[in-house]
C-alpha cells in the first residue's frame, strides 16, 4: 500500500484579546489544503472575520498588521513573521492580538 500523505491538515487557530473577541470563540480547528501558507490563513480569516481587517490584519488582507503574530505551538521563540511558510498537520497557531496606539 501507498502512505502517501493526505492533501489535508488540520490546525487550531486560537484567538486571544481582541482577535477573540471579533471571532465570538477562543479557538476553531480547520482544516485545509497541504501546503497552505501562514499568509494564506491570513487571508481566510479576513473572509471569515472580516472586522478583523484595518485592525489586526493589513487591508491588504495578506499579513497581519504590525505587532500582530502568530505563536506557532505555543512557541514564543517560533512566531511565524514569514507568510510563505507553512504550518505542519495538529499545529496550533496562537494569533497574539495587541492593540496599540495612543
Amino acid at each position: 500500500m501507498n502512505a502517501s500523505l493526505p492533501n489535508t491538515i488540520r490546525i487550531t487557530i486560537e484567538f486571544t484579546n481582541l482577535a477573540k473577541y471579533i471571532a465570538g470563540t477562543p479557538a476553531i480547528e480547520v482544516e485545509f489544503p497541504r501546503g497552505i501558507t501562514y499568509g494564506q490563513i491570513v487571508e481566510w480569516l479576513a473572509e471569515r472575520y472580516p472586522d478583523m481587517v484595518g485592525i489586526i490584519i493589513q487591508d491588504d488582507k495578506k499579513s497581519l498588521l504590525n505587532s500582530n503574530l502568530f505563536i506557532i505551538n505555543g512557541e514564543m521563540a517560533q512566531p511565524a513573521f514569514r507568510m510563505d511558510d507553512t504550518p505542519k498537520d495538529g499545529d496550533r497557531l496562537t494569533l497574539v492580538a495587541v492593540a496599540t496606539g495612543g
